[in-house]
């Protein structure tokens, strides 16, 4: 078990939407937040395999491992500027997904 640089994460795109999702302990999430943090690379193996069974059940596509950092709080946040950007949502139409979704609610920011 040989620990990672950076903790990971596992990220794909829903094959309903396209919207990012992230794989956590039971099951995919929008939320980044939620996602299983892989620290060794036996668990990023499994992050892994879990993955490939979704794509397998075509429930999604585009799945990868990402390096995050920790918060305070223990929750991750993507250290890569691709992560950072697909966590807020589709770039070019602000009306849809996650940003749409936190305009309505007035969590915008």
């Amino acid at each position: 078990m040989a620990l990672l640089k950076n903790p990971q994460i596992l990220i794909a795109s829903d094959l309903r939407d396209g919207e990012a999702l992230f794989l956590g302990a039971d099951g995919w999430a929008r939320d980044h937040k939620s996602a299983a943090v892989a620290r060794d690379s036996q668990e990023a193996a499994a992050l892994e395999a879990r993955g490939k069974g979704e794509i397998a059940a075509n429930r999604v596509v585009d799945v990868y491992l990402a390096d995050v950092g920790l918060e305070a709080d223990g929750s991750p946040t993507p250290l890569h500027y691709r992560e950072k950007m697909r966590i807020k949502g589709p770039s070019v139409r602000p009306d849809l997904g996650k940003q749409a979704r936190a305009a309505q609610s007035g969590d915008a920011k």
